[in-house]
């Protein structure tokens, strides 16, 4: 399982947010580029950044706060993960050319299928689909609009939200991962949704990512030791110290190696 440490960019500042509000966000660094260097020199492999301006307003003036960021990643050869108002063919093409190893889509999906359809079948593993959940329905543009999944039971409602992703499956997309959030749960520190993100991992064909709610070492140690998830995205905990990106990061190693030997 791959840790990717979160950097959420807001009027161009590192902050969280809980369960997607703007309006509560907590600045925790007034210079992400310096946060970033921060989770690199302490031996990440991988960011998730998400430029919240965009994914709320559909554009944004962090593109050079970003830029910075993708360089700084590259001098470590870390592998780069960006989301937010992702919704045009530009867009995505802008930032993958710009070194980003992995685009997050979800807005696009909604609105614009058949190119995310498009994209997915040209771009394959460079794309990522956000499966972002609040109670039983997706949530898109910034987690503002959501979409019903029909169905009042919950495991109806899951199986819904995998049909969401049904044509992708049926067209052979080679997805590079589905980022499966708990929006109740995002930053709040109340722990992560480890059977939401485990009912994906077991059914779909592609490397399912958890987010939201990691507030201990035992969240991330949980999701590990399956060997089913294929990463974990981490951000208020890290912030505010619940454990150090070395802890999480030497936890995670140790149940590869214990899933390694059992094999």
């Amino acid at each position: 399982m791959i840790l990717f440490p979160a950097l959420d960019v807001l009027g161009g500042q590192c902050v969280r947010l809980e369960r997607g509000d703007r309006a509560k966000a907590t600045l925790y660094n007034p210079d992400p580029t310096a946060q970033a260097r921060r989770f690199l020199e302490q031996g990440a492999q991988a960011l998730h950044i998400v430029d919240l301006d965009a994914a709320f307003d559909g554009q944004s003036e962090n593109a050079p706060v970003i830029e910075r960021i993708v360089r700084e990643a590259q001098k470590y050869k870390a592998f780069v993960q960006l989301g937010g108002g992702l919704r045009s063919q530009e867009a995505l093409e802008r930032w993958l050319t710009m070194g980003v190893d992995r685009v997050v889509v979800a807005t696009l999906v909604r609105e614009n299928f058949a190119l995310a359809l498009k994209l997915c079948e040209q771009q394959q593993e460079k794309i990522a689909i956000a499966l972002d959940l609040r109670k039983g329905k997706v949530a898109t543009r910034g987690w503002v609009t959501e979409t019903d999944l029909a169905g009042d039971d919950s495991a109806e409602r899951d199986l819904d939200a995998h049909a969401w992703l049904a044509p992708f499956i049926a067209r052979k997309c080679n997805i590079g991962a589905v980022v499966v959030t708990d929006i109740v749960r995002d930053g709040m520190l109340s722990g992560s949704n480890n059977d939401l993100t485990l009912s994906f991992a077991r059914t779909l064909p592609y490397p399912v990512l958890a987010s939201g709610g990691v507030a201990s070492l035992q969240d991330l140690v949980s999701l590990a030791r399956t060997g089913e998830v294929a990463g974990a995205i981490c951000g208020r905990a890290l912030y505010e110290g619940m454990f150090s990106l070395e802890e999480a990061l030497a936890a995670v190693a140790a149940c590869r190696e214990e899933i390694q030997r059992q094999h």
